[in-house]
């Protein structure tokens, strides 16, 4: 996992919902910004597959970003937020394994045949004949 926590730019803002005095005057909703485009950690093809994978996460301008308020201080929803997009780059830096097709062995047909076989066999031989 690459630490690109230098590059990141923070935003401050009120956390919405219940909470009372402390939610109305205190700032602790935590935006994490990142131009991911303008990045010196990741080569351009690591760049392309965190634009492809995270299309839905970056805006017009190119950043990425994150939104945290899950705790009552700014600076654990700072530590949270560095956290969860660094684990998303990580996740999205991963390229799948391609699927080879495989086929079953001329054993593995001949064996499912004589077992269709032997089920029809026994059904066959519950029925009365005349």
């Amino acid at each position: 996992m690459k630490d690109f926590s230098k590059e990141l730019s923070f935003k401050t803002s009120r956390s919405s919902g219940a909470g009372g005095q402390n939610v109305n005057k205190v700032e602790t909703s935590v935006t994490v910004l990142w131009n991911v485009s303008g990045s010196e950690f990741f080569n351009e093809d690591q760049k392309n597959l965190i634009q492809n994978k995270l299309k839905n996460r970056i805006n017009a301008e190119g950043f990425l970003f994150l939104t945290v308020s899950e705790s009552r201080t700014q600076l654990m929803n700072k530590n949270k937020a560095i956290e969860k997009i660094l684990e998303i780059v990580d996740k999205a830096l991963i390229v799948p394994k391609k699927r080879v097709a495989t086929k079953p062995s001329k054993n593995q047909k001949q064996k499912r045949l004589d077992t269709k076989k032997k089920i029809s066999e026994k059904k066959e031989n519950r029925k009365f004949k005349f």
